[in-house]
Order: C-alpha cells, then structure tokens, then sequence
C-alpha cells in the first residue's frame, strides 16, 4: 500500500515538473521573439522648445515594437546632437527627422523658416495684434488702410486685404506657443513668415499705410479675392448675416441674404387685369323620373317608369 502510495506521489511530482518545464520554456521563447521584435527609439527625457539645440541630457534611449515605430526616429542620441527642433517636443515623446532642422542649422528663430521663405517684423499694438492672442503658429491676413497716388482719380483712403494666410513665427521674442493660449500677452511686434515677393508688399504696407492684422482659424486656408472698401462703399451699409457657430466649416453656414434693391430703382410692371370668362347660362334641372318601390319576399327594387 505504501509502495502504491509512493508511486502516484511521485508521478504526479513528475508531472507537474513536466507541466512547469514546458510552461517556462514556452514564456522563454516568447519573451525571446519578443525581445528580437523591439528596436531601441530616441525620445525626448524633457520638453524640448522650437529653435532649441539638442544636447545629450535631453536624450535617452527606449525600446518600441517594430510594428509601432514612427517613421524617421533615431536609433543612437549621437546622431542627434547639436540638431535643432523646428517644433515644440513633448517629455517622451519620439524624436523624428521631421521635427529637426536640416543639419547644420543654428539654433534660434532661423532654423524654423522654411526654404525659401523669410521672416519680418511688424509694429503691432493691442488693437493691430488682436488684443495680444496672436500667439506663434497662427494665421492671419494683413489688412492696410492707404490713400492713394495723388494722380489717381480717387482720393479717399482705401482699405485693402494685401496678404493672406501668414503664418506668425513669433510675437515680440517668443517662438514658442505659451501654455494657455486663453490668455493675451500684450507686445509691441510680431514676426510673419512670408516669401520675397510678400515681403515688398509688406514693406511698402507698412511705410504708406496703416496695417492692421485679422486672425484665421487653422483650418480655413481659402483664398479669398476682395476688392477693397472706400468711403462711399463703406457708407454704403452691410446686409445683417446669420452668425455661425464656432468651428462650423464655410459650407456648413447659413448663406448671407442677398441685396435687395431699392424699391424707388425697380418700377413695377404694370399688371393686367383679365376680363372674367362670360358664365355660360344654367341647364335647367332634368325632369323628375317616376319609380314605384315593389316588394318581392324580404326583397325590394325600385322599378321607373318612363313619362
């Protein structure tokens, strides 16, 4: 009986040392497979600000799977040192090529203008920069106010949309957008990123006449064509329009109504009058028919009689 005992005892040792030893082999191999499916991500250890040079202590290494890696990040934070990001980077967050300067670009404001363009600073004040919530990023048209050349026939000043969808690089000397934009942050000039060509109208703007930016919505990149406002069209008057709710789209809103011209500038058409159609004259009734009921059983039926 002992010897039976012993015997299931140590069967069932062995095979729950069987179970074990599969079940330890099996999260090894997969841990293996796992581990040969990372690759190792440069991320961000701090918040990195735009036109910032990076620099070893801002880097470090992680391991992401292969299938959820973003394109153009960095393996090693050697390639990555003295590079300058061109947008703001969040505390471990993936570095990638395109959120960096080409390299050898220096640091600063220059690093984030793209090829081709420039960037140049106005003179704004609170009602010029939209009360202080043009932050950098935003859109905005430039609008001036400008009398025109003493030869030209009209003499009242004009005000005329000159550029459109600039984007702002910075106001006074932040580059960076602030923690709250909720919150206006009063300075006295703004830098807009504009190509060669807007750059001379900006300056002839801003030397002859009076500027005056108007902030877009990010989304609303639509070139719209207007052909300026002087006095008498601005005596003129405005039609009333529905206001749209915020964030609605251009063809999600109500459409403004449409002029109506001056009831003294349209003469009514005379109307005319149409003679009412002779009324024909009136059938006489038709004579009336003789009938007599006849009852048949439970049954009845009327039965005429001709006159």
């Amino acid at each position: 009986m002992r010897n039976k005992r012993f015997v299931i005892v140590l069967g069932g040792a062995v095979l729950f040392g069987l179970v074990a030893a599969m079940s330890v082999s099996r999260y090894l191999s997969g841990a293996q497979a796992y581990a040969k499916n990372l690759s190792n991500v440069v991320v961000a250890k701090i918040a990195i600000n735009p036109g910032e040079k990076l620099i070893a202590e801002q880097l470090e290494t992680v391991q992401f799977p292969r299938g959820a890696t973003p394109d153009g990040v960095f393996e090693s934070p050697d390639k990555l040192v003295g590079r300058v990001a061109v947008v703001a980077i969040a505390g471990r967050e993936p570095i990638t090529d395109f959120k960096l300067a080409p390299e050898g670009s220096a640091g600063g404001l220059s690093a984030m203008i793209p090829e081709g363009y420039r960037a140049m600073t106005v003179k704004v004040d609170d009602v010029v920069g939209v009360s202080g919530f043009i932050m950098p990023g935003a859109l905005v048209d430039v609008v001036v106010v400008i009398n025109p050349a003493e030869s030209s026939a009209q003499q009242d000043p004009i005000s005329k949309i000159v550029l459109q969808n600039i984007k702002v690089l910075a106001n006074g000397q932040n580059i960076d957008k602030p923690k709250s934009e909720r919150e206006p942050e009063s300075v006295k000039a703004v830098t807009l990123q504009v190509t060669p060509e807007q750059a001379e109208k900006l300056a002839l703007a801003a030397t002859e006449g009076k500027l005056q930016l108007v902030m877009r919505n990010a989304v609303d990149q639509d070139d719209e064509q207007t052909e300026g406002v002087n006095k008498r069209r601005l005596l003129g008057g405005e039609h009333a329009a529905p206001v749209p709710d915020p964030g609605t789209m251009k063809s999600e809103q109500p459409r403004t109504a449409q002029p109506v011209t001056p009831h003294h500038a349209v003469r009514a058409a005379p109307v005319k009058e149409e003679k009412p159609a002779a009324q024909a004259a009136p059938q006489p009734p038709p004579p009336p028919k003789h009938s007599v009921e006849v009852i048949e059983g439970s049954k009845k039926r009327s039965v005429d009689f001709p006159q």
